[in-house]
């Protein structure tokens, strides 16, 4: 006999848990799978998707061409994946939801990352506007075409709900009505926010000193990173780089999602959480960092966004990037004959022409925008 999911759930995840037989289900019915969960086919069509694939090859902070060790907008997916799945196993959470919810909130990212996102936001400013979590949501509503029997993949209410309020220092957005904007997300959606940040403060610390554009020397300003760092040398007296900078980093990631757990923990059981109705009316996030901890991290981000994000090296890319992508709108709304015929015909009058170019800019990687900024302008460049 194929496993019964829902029983399986009752027995293993915490009452305040996401569990299956709760979920508010599809917009388009369909029937329930032998042996797997709707958590684990939502995870499995955001893996299969075109728009989870393009992640390989677009911006974490190093554009794709800089170098094949750097993270890209899929490893960190993968990597924000494999911590929220550790936190949500260690509170008995729902691991398949939060897969799904950690490996689709990048999905609508634009080529060269924020500089890509604040351009289309720049200039989508008349026409609807962009935020790239509510254009994840449009990806899986809508423009992923995959199955004959509705648009998009057909995802369940409450991995589309996680994928519109996805919250970090970096993203905000305005929630759609019939995804409930004014109540709390999924505690499986709250995870991966912290992941998120968990993934991005230590990934691209390590990647900024790979790339030299970070001094390891300069790191010792930062108190958590001066103090991991001593205590990796007393364990290890004779411990060299680079196994010595990936145990620091490997040590700051565990610190962050043990005191995750620990916090996490400990303002579930002091606001007497019993179910997900109580989550979502609760004011204020149950999964976060401690009082300490941010404490401890605001000095990092500080210096990441002073000597990573801010570096010449850093500002010349999203200049360059920036102007890419204005260009490249601005030539197609000058001429939308100059589109693929696909995206054309999409076109059924003028206004809808500004959606259907900044959905195409947005699904492009940071090498097939370059290659189309190309086409476009060098003369001497194949179209």
């Amino acid at each position: 006999m194929p496993l019964n999911i829902h029983e399986i759930e009752e027995r293993l995840l915490a009452p305040y848990a996401s569990k299956s037989k709760e979920s508010k289900g599809r917009r388009y019915p369909e029937p329930e799978h032998t042996y797997r969960s709707p958590y684990q086919r939502d995870r499995d069509r955001i893996i299969h998707s075109i728009a989870f694939r393009r992640l390989e090859y677009k911006t974490q902070v190093f554009v794709n061409h800089e170098g094949d060790d750097y993270r890209t907008r899929l490893t960190h997916s993968l990597e924000v994946a494999q911590i929220a799945r550790t936190i949500a196993k260690a509170l008995k959470l729902n691991e398949e939801l939060t897969e799904a919810l950690a490996l689709a909130h990048d999905l609508g990212h634009t080529p060269f990352g924020h500089a890509g996102e604040d351009t289309l936001k720049k200039l989508m400013k008349d026409h609807g506007g962009f935020n790239h979590n509510l254009h994840s949501l449009k990806i899986v509503d809508k423009l992923e075409d995959r199955y004959p029997g509705f648009p998009g993949l057909n995802l369940t209410w409450e991995t589309r709900e996680g994928i519109a309020k996805h919250t970090t220092s970096f993203d905000k957005s305005r929630i759609p009505e019939d995804l409930e904007p004014r109540s709390q997300p999924s505690l499986e959606a709250q995870i991966v926010d912290t992941a998120d940040e968990i993934a991005y403060d230590n990934h691209d610390l390590d990647d900024g000193l790979a790339s030299g554009l970070i001094r390891e020397k300069a790191l010792e300003s930062v108190d958590v990173w001066r103090r991991t760092k001593e205590g990796i040398e007393r364990r290890y007296p004779s411990i060299e780089n680079p196994k010595k900078k990936y145990q620091i980093i490997r040590s700051l990631i565990a610190l962050l999602v043990d005191d995750v757990i620990r916090e996490s923990t400990r303002r579930l059981e002091r606001a007497g959480i019993k179910n997900t109705r109580e989550v979502r009316r609760h004011r204020g996030r149950l999964i976060d960092f401690s009082d300490d901890v941010k404490k401890q991290r605001r000095p990092l981000r500080i210096f990441l966004k002073k000597e990573l994000y801010s570096h010449y090296r850093v500002k010349r890319m999203s200049d360059k990037a920036h102007r890419f992508i204005e260009e490249i709108f601005r030539a197609y709304i000058h001429n939308t004959a100059m589109l693929p015929s696909e995206y054309q015909n999409k076109i059924k009058k003028k206004q809808d022409s500004y959606e259907v170019i900044c959905n195409y800019i947005a699904g492009m990687t940071d090498r097939f925008a370059l290659d189309e900024h190309k086409k476009l302008f060098n003369p001497y460049e194949k179209v």
